[in-house]
């Protein structure tokens, strides 16, 4: 039950913040929404950590890690943003429940992890998702598609970073680092196309940069009291959530193909996860 609850809140602040995205889409250029969500979360976070009086979460010595990890995580938020504008929002969503695809990829290539006939099984199940999603056969594949792949892509990169990270870094500090490492980067591109954001804007604004942070902290408690194939399973809500929104206030089209593909990259996690979970438990078991 706890865990239900806190991926509810999970899956509200992603829509709430996809629909302040697509609410600032063609007004202010995404670098200076990135820009000011970076502010409000470093300042959120920062007063998280001296309130609890615990100065150390400040504190790390794998700063080129973090580097690395928030330049992908940057490119991709950057490109989730501007796919936002260009894609249904359902499309959007679906696009990046490729990313557990994408890491087991990049770990079997640079991490030099087994390729198990698990994992290929849902490698495979993931790409037959994606194509049946993005439907080339259909449609040509639109700019907004790659550019949502490429996020994905990053986002993946960005994970693979934060599961080392994590062996050593207590998750408030990764999140600090998150903020304070993107800033200066949102700050060198959002120059070039400054505007100051109207009162409206401010309120999107300030939404997305406090559910940003809520998300990521409602998905981390979500994790510690349920199993990985749960959260997978709860996270996917998001899909059929995000498109009752597209349809209800962006007069956005139901299709099915996202729903059919969608489901299919669930089945293809939950593969993943599974193989997860049973290595979790041999690591567990006690030896005779």
């Amino acid at each position: 039950m706890n865990a239900a609850l806190w991926m509810l809140g999970a899956l509200f602040s992603f829509c709430l913040m996809a629909i302040g995205a697509r609410e600032l889409s063609g007004e202010l250029a995404v670098a200076e929404t990135l820009f000011i969500r970076g502010i409000i979360g470093l300042t959120v976070i920062s007063g998280i950590i001296v309130g609890k009086q615990q100065i150390k979460l400040f504190h790390t010595e794998r700063i080129k890690l973090h580097i690395f990890r928030n330049s992908f995580h940057f490119a991709g938020q950057y490109g989730w943003f501007v796919a936002i504008g260009l894609l249904p929002l359902a499309e959007v969503f679906a696009i990046e429940f490729t990313v557990p695809v994408w890491t087991a990829i990049i770990a079997a290539l640079f991490l030099k992890e087994r390729m198990t006939l698990t994992r290929v099984l849902s490698i495979l199940l993931g790409l037959l998702g994606v194509f049946i999603i993005i439907n080339p056969s259909y449609r040509p594949l639109d700019t907004g598609s790659i550019i949502m792949l490429a996020s994905a892509f990053s986002f993946s990169l960005c994970h693979v970073s934060t599961k080392s990270l994590s062996s050593s870094e207590n998750t408030i500090t990764i999140i600090f680092y998150m903020c304070l490492v993107q800033l200066p980067i949102s700050l060198v591109f959002a120059l070039q196309q400054w505007q100051w954001p109207d009162a409206i804007q401010w309120l999107w604004l300030t939404m997305i940069g406090l559910v940003a942070l809520s998300a990521h902290y409602c998905m981390t408690r979500a994790m510690q009291y349920a199993d990985i194939t749960v959260i997978v399973t709860l996270d996917f809500l998001r899909l059929p959530l995000i498109t009752l929104v597209g349809v209800l206030f962006y007069n956005e089209l139901f299709e099915l193909s996202l729903l059919a593909g969608g489901t299919i990259m669930l089945l293809a996690n939950l593969v993943g996860a599974s193989k997860l979970r049973l290595q979790s438990s041999k690591m567990l078991k006690p030896k005779d």
